[in-house]
């Protein structure tokens, strides 16, 4: 009996579009960058879900989470911040771009409230970016 051949990279299944992994290049980090994207002054709540949005003049857009202690316990903060990264990471290549072409810096915060599936948290997170975006085209503002 042979064993299984080993699958080599090459080999491997190719990922879709938009369904890679929550990588760095994503990620929205340091206080500055949260202070800028809190700073530009648009934002759009859905539910439980607000959303900071400010053009980043990048190619992709990245997403940032400020869930603070008062959402909960650490457990359910996780658990939120988990199903708003798969959100966002199943959806990217569909979220709106800036005026000028480029991505948005997108934070996320939320007040407490009843756990919500990956399905509810996908539209919520959707239509606040949305209309947030729907802000900066009414200003015509670039980034």
């Amino acid at each position: 009996m042979r064993p299984p051949e080993r699958q080599t990279e090459a080999d491997a299944p190719r990922e879709r579009a938009g369904s890679g992994i929550f990588r760095r290049r994503h990620r929205l980090s340091g206080e500055h960058a949260f202070a800028a994207v809190f700073a530009s002054k648009v934002r759009k709540s859905r539910g439980p879900i607000t959303v900071f949005l400010r053009p980043n003049g990048l190619p992709e857009h990245r997403l940032g989470l400020s869930v603070g202690r008062r959402f909960g316990p650490a457990t359910r903060r996780n658990r939120f911040k988990r199903l708003i990264r798969e959100a966002f990471r199943l959806q990217r290549t569909e979220l709106p771009r800036a005026v000028n072409g480029g991505a948005y810096d997108i934070v996320v915060t939320a007040r407490g409230h009843g756990d919500a599936g990956l399905q509810r948290s996908m539209e919520l997170f959707r239509e606040a970016v949305e209309a947030a975006h729907r802000v900066y085209v009414k200003r015509g503002e670039d980034a």
